[in-house]
């Protein structure tokens, strides 16, 4: 099942997308794997023995805790999809079992396609600014791919702000 629509995805496009979607399109065993660093996924040889590619972006967006503050944010209301051609509802809270559609446009029509937040991470280290905020998203059935992405920023020791994405 594919979910097209010709024009811009309304809420209620969204929620029907979500109905209708399911469970998750991959292999139980493999829910949560984007939580591990990313050297961990790097050599984890049944991902790869099972067909799953491991793309891996890691952005410097500032320094400070402003900096980290504001990149948290920008992910809460997903403003990593904040785009004239991808979008996420800014609304949908991000919370262990919610659901959401990302909503694209691929040339004619928009495609829906349905997730689940797998897990969220938040963890900040006592009497340091090493903090970091993020999330997994699991495909669910009728979802053009298979698999997690890890949305995440990152405070380190020396105070930089990345943006993390597996």
């Amino acid at each position: 099942m594919v979910f097209l629509s010709w024009s811009r995805p309304s809420p209620k496009d969204q929620k029907d997308c979500i109905n209708k979607s399911g469970s998750f399109n991959y292999d139980a065993k493999y829910k949560g794997a984007t939580a591990k660093p990313f050297h961990v996924l790097k050599q984890d040889k049944d991902l790869s023995k099972d067909g799953f590619l491991i793309n891996h972006s890691k952005v410097m967006v500032g320094s400070g805790s402003d900096a980290y503050e504001k990149g948290k944010t920008a992910l809460k209301t997903w403003r990593h999809f904040g785009l004239n051609w991808a979008f996420v509802d800014p609304n949908t809270p991000i919370e262990n079992g919610v659901k959401f559609c990302v909503c694209v446009k691929e040339f004619v029509p928009w495609l829906r396609m349905p997730l689940q937040v797998v897990y969220v991470n938040e963890t900040k280290r006592r009497n340091t600014n090493v903090a970091s905020f993020g999330f997994g998203g699991g495909t669910l059935n009728g979802h053009l791919l298979s698999g997690e992405e890890r949305f995440s920023i990152e405070m380190d020791g020396n105070n930089q702000v990345c943006q993390d994405l597996v």
